[in-house]
């Protein structure tokens, strides 16, 4: 089990995700002694009673003073068992872009919705989204449990609708939780509510203590984006040449035999140099220096792979992109492309289908994508990139998509990625009002 998990909260608007996240903060007192007295204060001025454990999270003036979260805000907290990176995202459908931002890296992901509404439109559609981005679980937090009385039949309702949605976007029973819930009461978040008597499974922290994770990244072969060339030239270094990068994914150790690509040129991996000492192997996530057997023509934007199992170089491929600009995506539109270290100009050449998150299917063909839509595309670039399919590396195989007049991000991408379309007559949506009272085959 790994000791850090990264985890990244998503739902509509008001359904308590701040809230939620202060709860788990405070309760682990995870929170330093002049942040408790700030929001008391804060609390106070506002004329409530109680502390608002939702300005632990919103940390933007412009967001207290709307009671909204409007960017992503990174939390880090502990306890005994694991160590937690949290990334909160916005609710508001035009911040969805924040939410593919929050969620690229998570190992879990929590969606909450109010029990008072159920499932809605935003969280199918952050749903989708996490499931696109590769999030291996999911937990569905049904807050304000309180507000319906503790009800069992209307948390039974939710869990059974969200299941249905996550089937279809291809997850198993194991990999969904439901959990019933109250943020601001604190039920069933760190510690067992006696509310619920009927709920028998794990509090929030307790299954985030647990629950499996799978090593970020997944089990995938070396990969190295060259960030810099290391030269010194000095007299204690007159021949030292080193190239420095963070490892994307895989291991690597000295004697290893390795491929640069695009070039092809191969080398063996001598030694790992970092500022205190050689390594012995270097692990996803490490900033090395790796120092080769031959001097190779190596420059930045380059990737250096294991020689067995490099990946693909190619200089047109399809893509999943999110689209995350305000002006539409119309096919043949002029774009950088930024993957790992390297940018290139590129084209892309044509939209293939706009994924629709609501029923699950796509539409052939659009004539563009817009703000917040999902869509399958093809691209060219000026020059070869040594790409993963983004299934089997989540580092490698994603990129940005940026304006080449202004170098404003205009999409997150990924190689490949197919769309989690489901089949209208092998996997049809039920209606969960209707299947509570007629189950059906």
């Amino acid at each position: 089990m790994s000791d850090l998990l990264r985890l990244a909260t998503a739902g509509s608007v008001d359904d308590g995700k701040s809230t939620l996240v202060g709860r788990l903060l405070y309760d682990t007192k995870s929170v330093l002694a002049d942040q408790l007295d700030a929001v008391h204060r804060a609390s106070a001025d506002r004329g409530l009673s109680t502390p608002d454990l939702s300005l632990l999270v919103d940390g933007l003036r412009s967001e207290r003073e709307q009671g909204i979260t409007i960017d992503v805000a990174y939390r880090y907290f502990a306890t005994p068992k694991r160590s937690f990176v949290l990334a909160d995202t916005p609710g508001h459908v035009q911040y969805t872009r924040n939410t593919v931002t929050g969620a690229s890296t998570a190992q879990l992901g929590i969606l909450l919705v109010d029990a008072r509404n159920g499932v809605v439109e935003q969280t199918r559609r952050h749903a989708a989204v996490l499931a696109l981005l590769g999030v291996p679980r999911l937990v569905l937090a049904v807050n304000k449990i309180d507000l319906v009385g503790y009800d069992e039949s209307n948390f039974e309702l939710t869990a059974k609708e969200f299941a249905a949605h996550a089937s279809a976007l291809g997850y198993a029973d194991s990999e969904v939780l439901t959990i019933p819930v109250s943020a601001l009461v604190g039920d069933n978040v760190v510690e067992r509510s006696d509310n619920t008597p009927w709920y028998t499974g794990p509090t929030l922290l307790e299954y985030l203590e647990t629950v499996p994770v799978e090593p970020d990244p997944h089990h995938v072969p070396f990969r190295f984006p060259v960030q810099y060339v290391i030269r010194p030239r000095t007299p204690e270094y007159p021949d030292y040449r080193g190239y420095a990068g963070q490892v994307a994914a895989g291991t690597i150790t000295p004697g290893e035999e390795i491929v640069v690509l695009p070039s092809g040129s191969r080398s063996i991996v001598e030694r790992i140099d970092t500022p205190d000492g050689e390594l012995a192997e270097a692990t996803a996530g490490q900033s090395v220096t790796l120092v080769l057997s031959h001097d190779l023509d190596i420059s930045r934007g380059d990737l250096i792979s294991v020689a067995s199992t490099p990946p693909v170089v190619a200089d047109e491929f399809g893509a999943t992109l999110c689209w995350l600009a305000d002006k539409d995506l119309r096919p043949n539109a002029r774009v950088l492309v930024k993957h790992g270290t390297k940018t290139t100009h590129a084209f892309v050449t044509e939209l293939i289908s706009r994924f629709d998150e609501q029923k699950l299917s796509s539409v052939e063909l659009p004539e563009s994508l817009q703000l917040n839509e999902i869509g399958q595309v093809r691209i060219r670039t000026a020059e070869p990139l040594p790409v993963d399919d983004y299934t089997a590396s989540r580092r490698t195989g994603a990129f940005l998509v940026i304006d080449a007049s202004d170098g404003t991000t205009l999409a997150a991408g990924l190689v490949g990625a197919p769309l989690p379309v489901r089949d209208p007559i092998r996997d049809p949506v039920r209606d969960p009002v209707r299947d509570a009272v007629d189950p059906g085959p």
